[in-house]
């Protein structure tokens, strides 16, 4: 235990010399047992045991500016001089007090520290390395005292090669993502659906997204699915892609520099006809979610008035910072080995996410050279070579479209009702203008840093500036500098601000149980997703609770695969915007009615929250094995 440096009992008649030594010798007993205290245990002054399941768990206790330097004065335990009087130090009891905040303040510090029993001695490991030593001590060059201390060797513990590749490994492995799978899917539902989620699970543990994906798609489709017991082996068929192709993609930076990416493309399924989907380049991109993309295209697809099948690809490539002419040569290498997998009959790739008019028309320049002609074009980039000059504007024109056929049929319109609106895309953007020329007032959009928000509404001269500062590669909090009323705020969503309709076209889960909570407590009752898989499962539960109403990107998202099936079939480069959204309308219009029949044709309601979901699920999953059961086992 911790001892007093001075105390009343002390004999008044002993020399100077002697007290110095007695209080440098207990000064040197406080460092010893401290040290043993947080490397093997507690120590008998203090209640706190480190011996938990996590120090996680330990509630720091905040101290005031003096408190926190009378603890590093204390710690730092002075020697008293011939002038002191040593019944005036502190009480012992008072010091266990000070022991048990410096081990809160240690414990909320290292919150990658945990107590396990190694050859019969609790020790503190690593949560990441699973490892203790002397990178993994609570400060191996001073007390626990001081704050700064603390912090250097935080420092060193996470610049250690160690922990570094420790941590590069667990990041790689998704076993903690994916053990909470299956306690949801059990939890929801039956046991035949069940075990279709168990199959998929057991053939791909690592793949978190992809599972979610299926678990979302196999809940919609458990009606279905009870009636018809040969849908079970159609499923499981159905979740395993036809073709997986993975590659490498080296290329050369500006400095001469070599680098590797890892490249994706997945056709999932081509029952229906030629495959169609996005190319992502964002440094997240990886198989599992490359597979979730696909299969998500591949039902939007089905759903849509066109006869295709489904794709989807990438890299972990970001474009962020790179010259044009670096992007430019991954680009050429990336196409070099995809092109033999490419063609109007067999898979052509559109936009997505870090993928806009300078990568695509990169990788339609290689590809029309290696392949040597010209037959088709890639969706997307509206440039001198592609189709309809509204391709771009598509899927955000078609979100609003959705959304005021949902209303029409609640007798309401999109006039006056404020929309939040994540990302700051190109859907976005669309979203946006469409909002605007309805006479809806958007109020938000965001980036990966924060959210802006102005109270006033944007208009079409806002949206003009807010491109501009997109172009510019600029933050929006530049924004707040121009429009008075509007705020950015840093490392939050936008989904607390008042709002009717909700509008999320950022990325996949960007919509979690407490940003769903915030929807439903800020009046939203619509939510038309512009992403893909917006909600997690946990969000999903609390819209579906609150009644919300959800409009699923494979039926809200379709505008995309329209417009693009338009330029590819009808080859018309002159249509009028008046024309060109009539087309969109009447096709998204098809797309609601769709979903809605086939939700009602297995008992859901129209007013049901769940109605669009399921009825777009179901929809496309006949349409495709109908198909397949017309094809045979191939």
């Amino acid at each position: 235990m911790l001892l007093p440096i001075g105390g009343g009992g002390m004999n008044s008649t002993m020399d100077d010399m002697n007290l110095i030594q007695q209080a440098q010798r207990h000064h040197l007993v406080v460092r010893e047992i401290e040290e043993i205290d947080l490397e093997i245990g507690p120590g008998d002054d203090d209640g706190h045991s480190f011996a938990q399941n996590s120090l996680i768990a330990v509630t720091p206790q905040e101290s005031s500016a003096d408190e926190h330097r009378e603890n590093k004065h204390m710690m730092v335990s002075q020697l008293p001089t011939d002038s002191e009087d040593m019944s005036k130090t502190q009480p012992v009891k008072k010091k266990k007090k000070v022991v048990k905040r410096w081990r809160e303040e240690w414990a909320d510090t290292y919150k990658w520290a945990y107590v396990d029993v190694k050859d019969g001695t609790p020790r503190i490991f690593c949560s990441v390395c699973r490892d203790y030593g002397r990178k993994h001590r609570r400060n191996p060059y001073g007390n626990e005292g001081s704050r700064n201390m603390q912090m250097s060797a935080l420092e060193e513990h996470n610049n250690s090669l160690l922990h570094k590749e420790a941590l590069r490994l667990q990041m790689a492995s998704k076993d903690k993502l994916v053990a909470d799978k299956p306690v949801y899917v059990k939890a929801l539902m039956s046991k035949t659906s069940g075990s279709i989620i168990e199959a998929a699970l057991k053939r791909d543990p690592q793949e978190a997204e992809f599972i979610q994906c299926i678990q979302e798609a196999v809940h919609a489709l458990e009606r279905v699915i009870s009636k018809n017991s040969n849908y079970v082996s159609m499923m499981e068929r159905l979740l395993e892609p036809e073709r997986m192709i993975i590659f490498r993609v080296p290329w050369v930076d500006d400095r001469g520099e070599t680098h590797v990416n890892r490249g994706f493309r997945i056709h999932f399924n081509q029952t229906l006809g030629p495959c169609r989907g996005g190319l992502r380049f964002h440094s997240s991109m990886n198989l599992s979610i490359a597979k979730f993309l696909s299969f998500e295209q591949t039902l939007k697809n089905a759903l849509s008035p066109y006869r295709l099948g489904g794709s989807s690809g990438g890299s972990d490539f970001d474009p962020k910072g790179k010259s044009d002419s670096e992007i430019m040569r991954f680009c050429q290498s990336f196409m070099n080995e995809l092109f033999r997998y490419l063609g109007p009959d067999k898979d052509l790739p559109t936009e997505e996410m870090g993928v806009g008019t300078r990568e695509m028309g990169f990788l339609y320049g290689q590809y029309r050279r290696l392949a040597g002609q010209s037959q088709g074009s890639f969706t997307g980039p509206r440039v001198n070579w592609s189709g309809s000059s509204l391709r771009t504007e598509a899927t955000g024109y078609g979100l609003v479209f959705f959304a005021q056929l949902i209303l029409a049929d609640m007798n309401k319109e999109l006039k006056g009702l404020r929309c939040v609106v994540s990302g700051s895309g190109k859907i976005a953007m669309h979203v946006l203008e469409k909002l605007i020329a309805y006479g809806a007032v958007p109020i938000t959009v965001s980036d990966s840093k924060g959210y802006l928000v102005d109270e006033d509404g944007f208009d079409f001269m806002k949206i003009s500036f807010l491109r501009d500062i997109k172009a510019q590669h600029r933050s929006l909090r530049d924004y707040s500098k121009t429009y008075a009323r509007s705020k950015y705020y840093d490392e939050s969503k936008p989904w607390n601000e008042r709002c009717d309709v909700a509008f999320p076209c950022a990325s996949q889960n960007e919509i979690d149980h407490s940003d769903a909570v915030n929807l439903v407590n800020s009046g939203c009752r619509i939510v038309v997703e512009g992403s893909n898989m917006p909600c997690t499962p946990e969000a999903v539960d609390v819209l579906r609770k609150a009644n919300v109403i959800v409009a699923p990107s494979m039926a809200a998202g379709v505008g995309g695969v329209v417009a693009g099936e338009l330029e590819l079939k009808e080859c018309n480069l002159n249509w009028s915007p008046e024309d060109f959204e009539s087309k969109l309308q009447e096709a998204m219009k098809l797309t609601y009615q769709r979903a809605l029949k086939a939700a009602s044709d297995f008992g859901y309601q129209k007013e049901s929250p769940e109605a669009l979901v399921h009825g777009a699920a179901i929809s496309a999953f006949l349409t495709i094995a109908n198909g397949m059961t017309d094809q045979g086992c191939v």
